[in-house]
Parts: C-alpha cells; structure tokens; sequence
C-alpha cells in the first residue's frame, strides 16, 4: 500500500466519493463501513458539531473528515480525539497547510486518552483516515470521539500535551497565570486532598477540595451556599510526577470530554502577588476578583 502522504495526495486529486450515509440525524457523528467504499476512493466526511464521533467498521481505503463546517476561520482550532479501544484497523491524521499529514492516532499508538492537534488561522480542520492493510479486517473497528474548540493561546495547552501531543511539564509563568486566569474553563480556589496514579492511562489525579469557584465555563465543580466545599478530581499527565501539598491553590484548567484537566495550579498568595502587581501597571489581560 502507497505511504500515506502518497495515496492522499494521488486519492484527492481525483473525483472522491461522498460517504453520504451514515450520518446521525444532528450531523454530529458518522458510522461507516469500509466494505461499500470503491477501492482506490477517498470517503468525503463533514461534521459541523463541536462534538462527536466517527465510526468506522471494516476500514477500507481512505477517508477524509472536516470538521467543524467548511469554513476554516481566521483564528486557531485546537481538536482533540479520544480513540475507543480497541481502537483497529486503521491511522488518524491531521491535514496540515501545505497538504502534508501529522499522525494523530494508530493502533498500539500513545495513551488511550488519545491525542489533540491544533490548527493555526485558516488552515482547514481536516482529519485523514487511511486504512491499514490486514489479511482479516472482519474484526476491525476504528473508532472515535472528538473535541473542537477556537483556541486564542500561542501554543497548545498543557492538558492537550498530557494527552498525547509532545511537550514538557513545568511550572507556569507568571503571564500565563494572568492568561489561564480569563481563558480556561475554570478556576477553583481549593486545597490538596490526595493525588493517585492510574499506570494504565498514564494519568493522575488530583482529589481537590474546592472552596469557591471563581469561574467555570461547565458544571464541572458544584459548590453549595457560603463556606460549603465539595471534593473534585482534576486530571494530569502522570509524567509531570504531581505530588500532594499543603496551602491553598489557584486550579486552572480545561474540559475535555467531560473531564478536568490541570492547566497552572499557582498557591494563591503567589497568584494574588502576580495580579496585584500586573493590576498596578494595567497589565492585567482581564478582572479577577480574588476577594
């Protein structure tokens, strides 16, 4: 079978077939089979949900998924996929500018939580599925869900690296503080109850006692009247080696798939030292009220 980057770039220079079935009634997901695909044809796929999922049984030749409308948009997207498992029978690209392919997904590839990309202003949100060759395919289901969201940070946030994308952990800076403080999908007041480690996953997680919410795009944290605290778990690649400590920290972070993930964990006087001094100079890229 022809490399990847040859058979996209020989099938879409053809009249590709469209994959009109299979589509659920929202549009937001598709399930296929590679037995009703003509050999040599690129499946043509559009979703135009910020959320979904992608079925493929008995994968076949190659097919190509946009996401998120046709329309690339002038500011970044970050996509992230979740392979279901056993995840067979094919590999996931992105499309990048230029025509050439990023590996997102593959069998025996990475963590099972799977992997995120990002795409810079107008590049289309394009994924590339190529079947991979088996003798049986009768037991192959490749399979995924997946995450689109504008994203207006310079690099790919810390929760995506933990799932799969290449990136080292350290600690945040004192302007990414002032940044995940007005952009992530929450901040959490709260103290450290426990950390665990799941080897599997290659994830641990962080057991938090929140004691306020300063803001949250998603009900992932619910917090009761005055004083109420309520435990949460935040997620972080296992390789950044979280331990348990004591004070009180400023959570930060993002949703994916209905889970937390850790972006910058500052103790709170330090956070409140970095605010104040950037509120002082009007450097401060938005208001948090810390009282």
């Amino acid at each position: 079978m022809p490399p990847p980057a040859l058979l996209y770039a020989l099938c879409c220079g053809l009249l590709a077939v469209a994959a009109r079935a299979g589509y659920s009634e929202d549009r937001c997901s598709w399930r296929g089979s590679g037995l009703t695909q003509e050999p040599g044809s690129v499946g043509q796929l559009a979703l135009a949900c910020a959320e979904g999922g992608v079925e493929w049984l008995y994968p076949a030749g190659a097919l190509r998924l946009t996401l998120g409308g046709s329309d690339p948009g002038g500011r970044p997207s970050i996509a992230c996929l979740r392979p279901a498992r056993p995840f067979a029978g094919a590999q996931v690209f992105a499309e990048r500018a230029g025509g050439t392919l990023e590996l997102l997904l593959a069998e025996g590839l990475g963590p099972a939580r799977g992997r995120c990309v990002r795409w810079g202003p107008r590049e289309h949100r394009a994924l590339f599925l190529q079947a991979t060759p088996h003798p049986d395919i009768s037991r192959r289901v490749a399979s995924f869900r997946f995450e689109l969201r504008e994203d207006g940070r310079p690099e790919l946030p810390p929760q995506a690296q933990g799932l799969g994308a290449d990136g080292a952990c350290r600690p945040c800076s004192d302007a990414e503080f002032l940044l995940a403080a007005c952009t992530s999908d929450f901040v959490i007041l709260g103290t450290i109850h426990g950390v665990t480690h799941d080897t599997e996953l290659q994830e641990s997680i962080i057991t938090v006692v929140a004691v306020r919410v300063l803001r949250q795009t998603l009900p992932l944290f619910r917090v009761g009247g005055p004083g109420a605290q309520v435990q949460a778990s935040i997620r972080t690649p296992l390789r950044c080696g979280v331990r348990p400590g004591p004070g009180t920290f400023l959570f930060m972070g993002w949703s994916h798939f209905g889970e937390a993930w850790l972006g910058c964990a500052p103790r709170f006087r330090e956070f409140s030292r970095v605010y104040a001094a950037a509120h002082t100079n009007h450097l401060h890229p938005c208001e948090v009220v810390l009282d």
